[in-house]
Parts: C-alpha cells; structure tokens; sequence
C-alpha cells in the first residue's frame, strides 16, 4: 500500500507519540507502584457483580408494559447477533459466549410474550436465570441513578441573526490512537488529538472551539442552532432533535469527543454558591444560565469535553448503534458491565402534576438494557437512564439524583435452550 506525505507523518508521529506514552507510563507505573498495589488488592477482594442466591433474589416487579420490554429485548439481540457468537461477557466470576446471551435473551423473550403474572415471572426466573447484583461503590455500596433524555433544539441550514451556534462534525483533522495496538498492557485505552507539525498534540477544548476561529474548515457545519444552553445541554445528552426554519426535522447523534475530561457545570455552580445542593436539576442549572447571560461563557467552558455529531435516519441511537428504548435503555461504564445485557433496576422516579411540577416521588422497579455509555457515567456505582423526549423526560432526566439497586439476569450455564 502507498501512502501519501501526509499519511507517512501522521503514521510516524502516532508511533513516535504511542511510544512516549508508554514509557511514560511505564516509569510512573514503577514509581508509583509500592502506592498502588495495596489499593488495587482492596478493591479487586470485593466483586464488581456479586451472583445471588435465590433466596436473596430481588422482587421482580415491573411498573410499564410488556411492549417495551420486548423492543429492548429486540434491541439487545440486534447487536448480539453482529458480533462472533464465541465472543465472552463477564458476570461475576463467570464467562458467557455471546451465543448464550442469545439463548438467554430468546428464551425470556417467549416467556414474557404470554403475558405471564408476577408471580408466574419470577417463578420463571428463579427456575432459569442466575442473578448478579452490583455492588456499587467500593466505600459505602450505594449507586447513584440519573436520567437523560432526547432534547429538541430550533435550528437552521444557513446561518443567519437568529442561528448562530454551530453543530459540528466530526474535524478531519482528530485523530483517535489506539493504545493497545502498542501493547496489551494498555487493552481498552486510547487518546483523541490532532496531528500538527509532525505530531499529535491534545485536540482544542471547549473554550478555543467556542471562540469560533480554531475549526475553520476543519468540520462541516450539520446546522445551525438559536441556543448556546440548549447546545451545551445537547453535548451533555449527546443526541437529539433539530427542527429546522424549513419544516424539516433532523436526527443528530454523538459521533467523537475532543478527548478532553468532562467536568460538570453543576458541581461549579454548587461550589460557588450560585444553586444549592438541595435545589441542583438541570432545569435550575437553566434558569441561573439564562438570567445571568454575563456569565455562560466562564461556566459553559469549565467543561473541557466537547462533542461532535453525525446524522441518523432513526434515533435516538446508544452506544452499541441500537435504537434506545425510553425507560428501558440504561447508560453503564461500558469497561465493567456487560454490553447489552438485561438488567433489573430499583430506584424511584417522579410523579408530576398538570402545571409539570414534581409532587411526589414513587417506586421504579422495572427491567432495563445496557446499550448506552456517557463520559460521565464511570464506575460500578452510576447508572444513566434514558427517558425519551418530550416534557415528563425532561423532568424526570433534569431532576433524578437517585439512590438505586442493580441486577443482571442471564440464562443459567446449564440450560442450552
């Protein structure tokens, strides 16, 4: 194969830069290693999913209907069959083959089409399915369950008085390396840059991209939006709605990240004072920003990370590419739990009235889909769950804070069904 000028610098500043990395690594792994061994022993004596007696099954209960749980289902079963059948998930101790996960999801899928009493449910359970149960932090065993939704933005091809905000693509001048192509030491990391004089530097943050002279033609324009929150909240959630000045709707979905940490806004408004702890939502975070338009561009890039999008014919898409099924899909740190796994979750969620304000908060037991991930969704102790769109999904997205227990189901090992 050839390869032009520009392909041979990038080739060789990604190894050059690959190569640093990892001897840097190296060296503070030795430094650090008297300091990091004992913690790391701590942490792996308590499994991240502990597998249950049936004694110690959770009530299985499920406050929404049948027909969401079979598209989620579906939704899982369409990755499942894209990747090779022998491909392993963890749960617990144990390994499943992609294969099994198939049996599993099939088996409980014929199940539940029968329309099956609670009590004829978790019968069935009990008789076929082994039950694994996060841990959640290492410190205290909690699990914090937040929400997120389909947010809907007005926009525009053109730029004009009114829309002025970009939403980019994804720049052709990042470049995502992978680190493990250098050593299986470093299986699953990578770093996103861009390549400049001969080398890959850190791409640009959130605050030399919002001053408008870094992309240049580096990305194309998908639209233009009327709302510098409403854009900042889209990176949040990472996809969307935009209704177009022409009639037209388009479907704009997380395509790369700048690489750079996310850090939340919320916490800085909480530690300066502006928004207490006990009053924090997204829809507060809202209000402060648009009453005090002096101070977005200081809060909006305490946020490094920035998002580039990509258009979608159906939406909203997760993750694994799949179709997100609202109160069913579920964001996980995609590094501990198994990918498109069916879970079991118990937390609450918010009861509202006409004039769309909380009064009350009551049970959420419900089966739920790993088929998303989020940049702030790290650890085995945070779960993201997806609402859809629409006002009751904004609510319930820009309020839940809370507490929460989570299960894992899978077909037992014996069972070749």
């Amino acid at each position: 194969m050839l390869f032009s000028k520009k392909q041979k610098k990038l080739l060789k500043a990604t190894i050059f830069f690959g190569f640093i990395i990892i001897v840097s690594l190296v060296i503070l792994g030795i430094i650090a290693g008297c300091r990091s061994v004992d913690r790391e022993k701590d942490i792996s004596r308590k499994p991240l999913l502990q597998k249950l007696s049936l004694s110690n099954y959770p009530d299985f209960t499920d406050d929404l209907d049948y027909a969401g749980l079979e598209s989620g289902i579906e939704q899982s079963l369409s990755y499942l069959k894209k990747i090779p059948p022998d491909r392993k998930f963890r749960l617990g101790n144990e390994k499943f083959s992609a294969a099994h996960m198939i049996r599993s999801f099939q088996h409980f899928l014929s199940f539940i089409k029968t329309k099956p009493s609670e009590n004829k449910l978790r019968d069935f359970i009990k008789r076929h399915y082994s039950v694994y149960k996060s841990a959640g932090s290492v410190a205290e065993g909690k699990i914090l369950v937040t929400g997120y939704y389909e947010p809907v933005l007005k926009g525009s091809l053109k730029k004009s008085k009114e829309y002025i905000f970009p939403v980019y693509s994804r720049p052709d001048d990042l470049v995502t390396i992978n680190l493990s192509l250098f050593s299986s030491q470093f299986r699953g990391k990578k770093i996103v840059g861009r390549f400049a004089d001969d080398t890959v530097l850190p791409y640009y943050d959130r605050k030399k991209i919002n001053a408008g002279n870094m992309m240049g033609k580096r990305a194309k324009i998908i639209a233009w939006v009327n709302d510098r929150v409403d854009l900042f909240f889209l990176h949040i959630q990472g996809s969307g709605k935009i209704h177009l000045d022409s009639g037209d709707i388009i479907n704009v979905h997380y395509h790369t990240t700048n690489g750079r940490p996310y850090r939340s806004i919320g916490r800085l408004l909480i530690k300066k004072g502006k928004i207490h702890k006990s009053e924090m939502s997204m829809q507060k975070i809202r209000e402060y920003l648009h009453q005090h338009p002096e101070e977005l561009d200081e809060i909006l890039t305490y946020n490094p990370s920035y998002i580039f999008f990509k258009t979608e014919k159906i939406a909203p898409i997760g993750f694994l590419g799949v179709k997100l099924v609202p109160g069913r899909s579920i964001a996980l740190d995609r590094s501990i739990f198994p990918l498109g796994a069916m879970a079991f979750i118990e937390t609450e969620k918010p009861l509202i009235d006409d004039s769309s304000k909380i009064h009350a908060w009551t049970d959420c037991k419900r089966f739920v889909f790993n088929h998303d991930t989020g940049g702030a969704i790290k650890g085995p102790a945070r779960i993201d769950m997806f609402w859809g769109n629409g006002t009751y999904a904004e609510i319930a997205a820009g309020h839940m804070q809370q507490g929460g227990k989570l299960f894992f189901l899978v077909l037992n090992k014996n069972e070749t069904r």
